[in-house]
């Protein structure tokens, strides 16, 4: 048994399918489905039940997948031990929600990067259940979410806090401080889009009411929201921390929805089979200090 066969077992098993294995690691079909044979052999046991062209771990497998991480997670500490420099050093991939970008990137990298010179970050825009599937996968080292609250005993909670959020119009907006949900939804609205984040818990509350809302635009983009918003287009819903500034400035209008709570909160989170090395706390530190009060 070597590293390579059980890295292919693992690409197997979290992507329940030996084609996508194969693209994920550059192989063929052939190659993996050999690799996976050949491991069973070894280990004398099925690790996946074939039927009707899909698959799934039998128990054995699971047992495996277990130690499979283990593994790699002792691998991963040794070779950080060994190759040392004293410098902190090394590639970190995070997802994240759109809008948790500008204040982490735009307004903080370039303190991250003084200090952490030899890190280099890839920052993946990603959906809640992309993000949740990525690092299942181990496609991203740690996940920055902006959601429902998530508690799965396969991920360590690094750091977490609810969000504000709240409907916004511009100062001028014809429409009053309190309202009704049933009253709001009469206004056009401005959304992220469908689905993501804040806005499918939105749409999830008003579906508990029989009630809809199609927006006149959605996209990604908080700061283009803002700017539509603030020239009386409708209305938007929007964490606190995007819309803070232009409240301040008078130029947007928070209006209180009665008997109407939507539940977000910011986690940070990595797999619990994770190695944390030097490179990876570093970021998550630097997501800790940047992004949670």
């Amino acid at each position: 048994m070597d590293i390579k066969t059980l890295t292919t077992f693992m690409y197997v098993a979290e992507m329940n399918s030996f084609t996508k294995a194969a693209q994920a690691l550059g192989y063929t079909q052939s190659t993996v489905s050999f690799q996976i044979k050949q491991l069973e052999s070894e280990l004398d046991c099925m690790l996946f039940e074939r039927i009707n062209h899909s698959i799934s771990l039998t128990r054995k497998g699971r047992e495996l997948l277990d130690y499979a991480h283990r593994f790699k997670k002792m691998t991963e500490e040794l070779k950080s031990g060994i190759s040392d420099t004293g410098d902190v050093r090394g590639h970190i991939v995070l997802a994240t929600a759109s809008s948790l970008c500008k204040n982490m990137l735009g307004r903080n990298y370039a303190d991250f990067y003084k200090s952490n010179p030899y890190v280099t970050l890839k920052v993946i825009e990603a959906g809640t259940t992309d993000m949740l599937r990525m690092v299942d996968h181990n496609e991203v080292d740690m996940i920055l979410t902006l959601d429902s609250h998530i508690y799965n005993s396969d991920y360590i909670i690094a750091k977490e806090e609810r969000a504000a959020v709240h409907f916004v119009v511009a100062g001028g907006y014809d429409i009053p401080d309190r309202i009704t949900i049933e009253e709001i939804v009469k206004h056009p609205f401005v959304l992220t889009e469908k689905g993501m984040s804040y806005t499918r818990l939105f749409e999830e509350k008003l579906s508990e009411k029989s009630l809809a809302v199609k927006p006149v635009l959605e996209t990604g983009n908080t700061d283009i929201i803002c700017d539509i918003i603030k020239k009386g287009v409708g209305v938007g819903l929007l964490p606190d921390y995007v819309t803070e500034e232009r409240v301040k400035k008078g130029e947007l209008r928070y209006i209180e929805v009665e008997s109407f709570e939507i539940d977000v909160w910011k986690q940070l989170l990595y797999h619990k089979n994770k190695w944390v090395s030097k490179e990876m706390e570093a970021v998550l530190n630097y997501c800790i200090k940047k992004e949670f009060a």
